[in-house]
């Protein structure tokens, strides 16, 4: 007999479930349609099993509560709204309080280390406390394979009107992925469709995604491997969800994209066609608020951008992202624009729109990047004074080209310093010392620095550190004159103290046994003697309370 092989993995929930299975979100809208049977039946019993629901950790899909933790941008808020949405009109309980959850939904942000090294910790935390998981956002659309997704369940980014399918499997113990693409004859769509269930953060505020992906190929970025090429909603969807949006209540309306400036590239249309076409629909009172457009996109409209920006129920904002004011940066970049481009885009807005708002956003310590190109970006800032300004940190994300890069030291600093060692830092990892200025310093863990004076050379920082490593000619000291006490040890037990103790003891009513304590038992005594006083008062009191209470009773039955 052959034996049976696998050669693919199942990537998809098709390779399991035909297209003729019913989905569940089919199955919930048919139940309108079921006929019940009439039977006889006991109503006390009946209304019992009523008032008991199932138990939290049953295997029944549908009743079970979900906590939804979402890191990261704009459109991935959105994404975690409608998953909330979808999971809510199922059935499910959207929690607040993760511990009470039966599963934690995790929706993830690629952009920077810090972002997914909260979302691996949540993870590790959800398996410590048994949690079911379920993992979305750009993570594990980006990089699915890493160890610490191995036997979990993915939604895609593109899949998310099918979170209830995944939920649904994972409670029953299954794990599923769904990474694949939407398509329409062979072309890629924006995503899910914009009119699903919702549960907005917010209920004044409407997130509306015009499109996902981009044009660019940058360098550093690692959501273009999650989010993709572009591929844009078309302008009547988009302005049905608006309409939608209004008559829920919602007075706010905010764009986002991983492009906004791209928009209706790969459709044959272009975002002041778009705009125009919602400030229509736009009811008096409420707002438009644009997202994040690059340089390059934005340059061809901005005549109509600025008459738009000017329209009174649009917000006059925009946040065009320069990351470099150093031309030679930003084609190591693959920014496709130069700072002329940038200042161009800036200057002609705020003279044509009084007031505007430009917020924008520089990367320092790009792989390549030198003192003068700093000195750039900084003249850029000093020049517009930019209201709303995001600094963040070179990170080189795994499987970018900048990560490839020489990399730039996170300071070079060379500094030496005398630090004080006294704690362990969280991760265990190093001991946590603090220099002169009380600022935070990891040195290498070795049991032979901890309490004391250790010198040592500064060769990194971070946000909230510095790394030092100990000078190796240094003398290491300790500042106490006498060796500290153990963890958990009393203070404050001086010679004189333990005598006093010691003859408190002896002459109690439980000398015998008192003296046969030594000094170190005693520390664990201290409230001995005042507790043998106090008990021997009450029982005094108590037998001379029962005496009178018996003498009372026979004088009345006497």
């Amino acid at each position: 007999m052959p034996s049976a092989s696998c050669d693919t993995l199942l990537d998809d929930i098709e390779d399991i479930v035909s297209q003729e299975d019913s989905k569940p979100q089919d199955r919930h809208f048919v139940r309108k349609d079921v006929v019940p049977k009439v039977r006889r039946r006991n109503t006390q019993k009946y209304l019992q099993e009523e008032e008991n629901s199932p138990p939290s950790d049953s295997t029944i899909p549908g009743i079970q509560k979900i906590w939804i933790r979402t890191w990261g941008c704009s459109h991935n808020n959105s994404d975690g709204e409608y998953m909330a949405g979808q999971l809510a009109a199922y059935g499910y309980k959207i929690t607040e309080n993760a511990s009470d959850a039966d599963l934690w939904l995790l929706n993830s942000c690629t952009v920077k280390n810090p972002a997914e090294d909260h979302f691996r910790n949540s993870i590790k935390k959800a398996q410590e406390e048994n949690k079911k998981i379920v993992l979305a956002g750009c993570v594990p659309q980006a990089q699915p394979r890493q160890d610490y997704l191995k036997g979990l369940s993915i939604i895609g980014v593109q899949q998310i009107d099918r979170v209830v399918e995944v939920v649904e499997e994972t409670i029953k113990g299954h794990s599923v992925r769904l990474l694949g693409q939407k398509k329409d004859n062979g072309r890629r769509l924006g995503g899910a469709r914009l009119d699903l269930p919702k549960i907005r953060k917010n209920p004044l505020i409407e997130i509306i995604s015009i499109n996902t992906g981009c044009l660019n190929a940058c360098t550093y970025c690692k959501t273009k491997h999650a989010r993709g090429n572009l591929a844009s909603y078309p302008i009547d969807e988009l302005v049905d969800r608006a309409k939608q949006s209004f008559q829920e209540g919602v007075c706010e309306i905010w764009l986002t994209s991983e492009d906004t400036g791209a928009y209706g590239r790969d459709i044959g249309t272009n975002l002041p066609t778009l705009l125009w076409k919602l400030v229509e629909v736009i009811p008096e009172g409420a707002m438009l608020r644009l997202g994040m457009t690059n340089p390059p996109y934005i340059l061809e409209h901005l005549e109509e951008m600025a008459k738009i920006l000017n329209h009174p129920r649009v917000y006059a904002f925009l946040h065009i992202p320069v990351q470099s004011a150093s031309d030679s940066v930003l084609m190591e970049m693959k920014r496709e624009y130069c700072v002329a481009d940038f200042k161009r885009v800036v200057d002609f807005l705020k003279e044509k729109v009084p007031g505007i708002t430009i917020a924008t956003d520089i990367i320092c310590g790009f792989p390549g990047e030198t003192d003068q190109d700093f000195q750039e970006t900084v003249k850029l800032v000093e020049e517009y004074k930019f209201p709303s300004l995001f600094i963040n940190q070179f990170y080189p994300r795994p499987g970018t080209p900048a990560a490839k890069m020489e990399q730039v030291p996170a300071q070079v600093i060379g500094e030496r310093q005398q630090v004080l060692v006294t704690e362990e830092s969280f991760d265990s990892k190093f001991y946590v010392a603090h220099n002169q200025f009380y600022e935070q310093v990891l040195v290498p863990k070795n049991p032979a620095f901890m309490g004391k004076m250790v010198e040592v050379d500064i060769y990194e920082s971070g946000k909230h550190f510095m790394k030092g490593q100990p000078v190796s000619d240094a003398k290491v000291y300790t500042p106490s004159i006498s060796k500290p006490l153990a963890k958990g040890e009393v203070s404050g037990l001086t010679k004189d103290f333990r005598n006093g103790l010691g003859n408190q003891l002896s002459s109690g009513s439980h000398t015998s046994a008192a003296s046969q304590c030594d000094s170190a038992s005693s520390r664990m005594v201290l409230p001995m003697p005042r507790l043998h006083q106090d008990c021997a008062l009450r029982m005094s009191v108590g037998l001379a309370l029962l005496g009178l209470l018996f003498a009372f009773f026979v004088k009345v039955y006497n």
